[in-house]
């Protein structure tokens, strides 16, 4: 069994991505690790066992160009999902997938995520 999972993201900008999560979804941030030539990924609690870890596209451009732009597919639950609609995207269509309300947005560089009803 699985004890944590890290999900990367490749982003232009660290601190606002990082910043979105924080101030928006209520993650907290672990670390910012210094990475070669002046740059550094943060790390974030998303839940208990769950964190992302975001990148600078320069440093993944250099060191691993072919996972560049794969940003991963993300769906969300949340209890606190009407809040969350309200704060995020309130003129997003609320939709029902697998009979599970849900309502999609995108972070400050436009990657696409989904919120689903916990």
């Amino acid at each position: 069994m699985l004890k944590k999972i890290r999900i990367m993201f490749y982003v232009q900008n660290v601190e606002t991505i990082s910043q979105f999560w924080q101030e928006k979804l209520g993650a907290e941030l672990i670390e910012n690790q210094p990475l070669p030539k002046g740059l550094s990924n943060a790390i974030l609690k998303i839940s208990g066992e769950i964190e992302f870890v975001i990148f600078p596209r320069d440093f993944i451009a250099e060191v691993s160009p072919e996972v560049l732009d794969s940003t991963p597919s993300l769906m969300l639950y949340r209890e606190d999902f009407e809040e969350l609609h309200e704060r995020l995207n309130p003129s997003a269509e609320l939709m029902t997938v697998d009979q599970t309300a849900t309502f999609n947005f995108t972070d400050p560089e436009g990657n696409y995520f989904v919120i689903a009803k916990a």
